[in-house]
C-alpha cells in the first residue's frame, strides 16, 4: 500500500471559459495569442512539461468545445500526455467542477491552473505535485509582496477611500497557479462549499472553509497572470527571452 501514492495519478484541470473583459475586446483572453501561439496552449504545454501530470483537462467556454479541441490538435503537444476538452459552466468554479467530473478513477493528484498563467515553470508544477503527494491535502505556489498592502472602505471609483489597517507584509502572500490537492479533497469542497455570486475564484480558500490545511511552496517570478494589456507585453518579453536561451 506504500507504494500507491506514486503509482496514482496527476491530472490537470485548465478552466479556460472566462471572457477576460479587462484585456478589451476581442477573443476570450485564453485564445489570445501569445509569441503566435494562443495563450491556452502555452498553458496546456506548461503542465504537460511535467512529467508527473498523465491528463491535463481543458474547460473550454460553454459553446467552445469544438474549437478548443481543434486547436488543440494544431499544436504539437507531449505526446506522453492525455488531453481532454469539456464544456465549461457561467462560472470558474461551476467549470472546475465540471472538469474534475470526467477524471478518471485513478487520478489522486488534482491541479488547477489559470489559463491566463502561460509560463509558469515546471520546476513550480514539480514542487506543488510533490508536496501534494507527501500529504499536503492543498498547496498553492506563492510569492511575497513587494508592495506595502492597505485594507481600505470600497468606495465609488476613483473616490478617496478610507485606510482600515495596514496587515504585516511578512505575513502575507500573493497566490499563483498551478493550485494542487488531494482529489478528494477538492472534490467534497466543491460538492460542500457554498459561495455566491460569482462564485469561488480560488480553490484553496474552498478548501480552507473546510477546516483543512493549505500549505504554500514558493511561486515563481514568471507564473504571473496575464490580465490587463501591460501583462500581455510582460509576457512577450519574458517568451522573447525564453526563446532565445532555449532556442525554441
Amino acid at each position: 500500500m506504500s507504494d500507491q501514492p506514486r503509482l496514482s495519478r496527476t491530472a490537470a484541470v485548465i478552466p479556460a471559459a472566462g471572457r477576460g473583459v479587462r484585456l478589451g475586446p476581442g477573443a476570450p483572453k485564453a485564445l489570445r495569442g501569445l509569441g503566435g501561439t494562443p495563450m491556452l496552449i502555452h498553458a496546456v504545454r506548461a503542465m504537460a512539461a511535467s512529467r508527473s501530470v498523465s491528463l491535463v483537462v481543458v474547460v473550454a467556454p460553454p459553446d467552445g468545445a469544438p474549437e478548443v479541441k481543434n486547436l488543440l490538435n494544431e499544436h504539437a503537444l507531449p505526446d506522453r500526455t492525455d488531453y481532454l476538452v469539456v464544456p465549461g459552466g457561467d462560472t470558474r468554479q461551476e467549470s472546475v467542477r465540471l472538469g474534475l467530473d470526467v477524471l478518471p478513477e485513478d487520478v489522486s493528484v488534482v491541479l488547477v491552473h489559470d489559463a491566463a498563467r502561460p509560463l509558469v515553470p515546471v520546476d513550480t508544477v514539480d514542487a506543488v505535485i510533490e508536496a501534494v503527494r507527501n500529504g499536503a491535502p492543498a498547496v498553492v505556489p506563492a510569492l511575497p509582496l513587494a508592495d506595502t498592502v492597505k485594507e481600505v472602505e470600497p468606495g465609488a471609483p476613483g473616490e478617496p477611500e478610507p485606510v482600515l489597517g495596514t496587515p504585516e507584509r511578512a505575513r502575507l502572500r500573493a497566490v499563483q497557479t498551478p493550485q494542487g490537492f488531494d482529489r478528494d479533497t477538492l472534490v467534497r469542497a466543491h460538492r460542500t462549499v457554498v459561495v455566491g455570486g460569482e462564485g469561488a475564484t480560488d480553490d484553496a480558500g474552498m478548501v480552507e472553509r473546510l477546516g483543512e490545511p493549505v500549505v504554500v511552496v514558493p511561486g515563481h517570478e514568471e507564473a504571473f497572470k496575464v490580465t490587463r494589456p501591460l501583462d500581455l507585453v510582460l509576457a512577450e518579453a519574458v517568451l522573447a527571452r525564453r526563446r532565445a536561451n532555449d532556442g525554441f
